[in-house]
């Protein structure tokens, strides 16, 4: 029960740190998109259906909040957890590096995905021009705050006795 307390006490932080706090001291590429960060952990650490229906979740809470399409961060968000799942099956996914690597991939993917979905789906001219630039920096910004939020105990990678 705490541990379901204290991630719920995690997402509330960072969606408000997300929309709130951050949007006021930082420029637009160099705000980092914490939910992804959130995401990946979810997606590395957790399994089950509970998590896809979690992480779609968190990206309608992000579209509400923030977006301009409904269900764009929801799609990109399950697309991400799928992915991560994947990645979690084959690999060893408790070394913080190859986490921030994920996080940095996780990034640029949820840029592609809504830039293609963009693309796809909306009348908006020139919407690449807008997107494209800001990929590689947003996407190390998010690594950088994913090294600072695995240093937090509660995301901390399990560590094995021996």
């Amino acid at each position: 029960m705490i541990k379901y307390l204290q991630f719920i006490l995690v997402v509330y932080a960072a969606l408000l740190l997300q929309v709130s706090v951050l949007p006021a001291y930082l420029a637009d590429p160099f705000q980092p998109n914490l939910l992804i960060i959130v995401v990946v952990t979810i997606g590395l650490r957790e399994g089950g259906w509970h998590g896809g229906v979690l992480a779609f979740l968190l990206g309608l809470i992000a579209d509400c909040s923030s977006g301009v399409y409904l269900g764009l961060s929801a799609f990109s968000f399950l697309a991400i957890y799928l992915a991560m799942r994947m990645v979690a099956d084959r690999l060893y996914t408790d070394s913080l590096l190859l986490t921030l690597l994920v996080v940095f991939v996780a990034s640029i993917a949820n840029g592609v995905l809504h830039l293609l979905l963009l693309v796809l789906f909306s009348a908006a001219a020139g919407i690449y021009t807008t997107l494209l630039p800001a990929l590689i920096p947003h996407a190390l910004v998010n690594s950088l705050a994913a090294s600072i939020a695995f240093n937090v105990p509660l995301f901390r990678a399990r560590e094995e006795t021996r």
